[in-house]
C-alpha cells in the first residue's frame, strides 16, 4: 500500500489525550509513521494538527507557527494542575477587580516577550523523567523560567470570578501559566475552566474536522499538503 503524505486539521475532543488521537489515526490510516504538532491537555480541545507520512518531518516547522487559544479562568482558587482537574485551594476575602484593571494588568505584565514558568503537570523532562510523572510521585520538580511571547491577549467576557480570553502566543507558552499568573499579579488566584485552542499558524478550528468523523474510507479527502 502507498502510503499518503500531509497533514490533517483535527478538532481534538475533551478528555482524550493527543496521543490517544495519534493512535487512532493509526488504525483509521493504517499508517503507523504519524505524529502530532504541539500537545493538548486532556481538558483542553481545539486545533491538533497530525502528520502522516513523510510529512513527520516538519513537525518542528509547525510547531513554531503562531498559536491561539480561547480560555475561561476561575480567579477565586488555585488548582494543583493549573486546570480544572487538580485539588482547588480557595482564596479568603477577594478584593474583586474591575474590569479596567484587568485590562491594564494585561497590558503592563502579559502582552510582548516575558518570562513563564511552566506548570509542574506538564510534559517537560527534567533529569530524563516527565514533570507530571514526578508531581504524581509526590515531588516537586523544580521548573525553570523561559521566554515566551504574547502578541495579543483580547477579554472576551468578565463576570467574577470568570474571566474568558482569546490569546495569540509563541512556541512554548503554556495557557495554564499565563491564567494562574494573571490572577497572582490581580492579587487573586487563577486555574483554567476551559482551554480551546483556536488556530495554529493559518489552520483554523472552523475549518478543522471532528476526529469521529474520520473514517479509513474518507480520511485521505481532509490531507492537505503546504
Amino acid at each position: 500500500m502507498s502510503i499518503e503524505n500531509g497533514i490533517i486539521n483535527i478538532n481534538k475532543p475533551l478528555h482524550i489525550t493527543s496521543m490517544d488521537v495519534i493512535r487512532k489515526l493509526r488504525k483509521i490510516t493504517n499508517v503507523k509513521k504519524i505524529g502530532h504538532a504541539g500537545t493538548l491537555d486532556p481538558l483542553a480541545s481545539g486545533v491538533l494538527i497530525v502528520a502522516i507520512g513523510k510529512y513527520t518531518k516538519k513537525i518542528n516547522e509547525l510547531m513554531g507557527l503562531k498559536k491561539g487559544y480561547k480560555t475561561t479562568i476561575n480567579l477565586s482558587a488555585y488548582s494543583t494542575t493549573d486546570d480544572a482537574e487538580g485539588e482547588k485551594t480557595e482564596i479568603k476575602n477577594p478584593k474583586i477587580p474591575s474590569l479596567e484593571k484587568i485590562e491594564k494588568t494585561i497590558k503592563d505584565h502579559f502582552i510582548g516577550k516575558i518570562e513563564q514558568t511552566p506548570p509542574i503537570y506538564s510534559a517537560i523532562k527534567i533529569n530524563g523523567k516527565r514533570a507530571y510523572d514526578l508531581a504524581r510521585e509526590g515531588k516537586k520538580p523544580e521548573m525553570k523560567s523561559r521566554t515566551i511571547e504574547i502578541y495579543k491577549i483580547k477579554i472576551k467576557k468578565y463576570e467574577y470570578p470568570y474571566l474568558t480570553i482569546k490569546v495569540e502566543c509563541s512556541k512554548g507558552t503554556y495557557i495554564r501559566s499565563l491564567g494562574k499568573d494573571i490572577g497572582t499579579k490581580l492579587g487573586l488566584a487563577g486555574y483554567l475552566t476551559k482551554l480551546e485552542r483556536t488556530k495554529i499558524g493559518d489552520f483554523k478550528i472552523k475549518d478543522s474536522i471532528k476526529l469521529d468523523s474520520l473514517t479509513s474510507d474518507n480520511w485521505k479527502n481532509y490531507l492537505k499538503q503546504i
